[in-house]
């Protein structure tokens, strides 16, 4: 698979997230300076890097942890995050301790 520019983009931005953090797909579409929300989903589903591009520091707005497409599943999406310190509580994080926002 060639990776569009876009695609690259999301995933440079990804790779920006510490340890420890979390950011939604809204961060990062506004971080790129679109509203193109399902795109930046789709680009985040497609990151043939994960973990070492952290895919899963990427959460819904809401703080559910989401779809993880990478092996393991959303399984392995808790536990990575889980491993970096963030706690979940029913399947959700608290997005006011642990968001990342990109520099505004």
């Amino acid at each position: 698979m060639k990776a569009t520019k876009f695609q690259q983009d999301v995933w440079k931005l990804i790779s920006k997230i510490p340890k420890g953090k979390v950011t939604t797909y809204k961060e990062l579409a506004r971080a790129l300076n679109t509203k193109a929300y399902r795109a930046v989903g789709s680009a985040v589903g497609k990151n043939p890097y994960a973990p070492i591009v952290p895919c899963h520091r990427v959460i819904n707005s809401s703080g559910l942890i989401g779809n993880y497409s990478a092996d393991g599943g959303v399984k392995k999406k808790i536990e990575l995050l889980q491993s970096e310190g963030v706690k979940i509580k029913d399947n959700k994080i608290d997005l006011k301790k642990y968001i990342y926002y990109f520099d505004k």
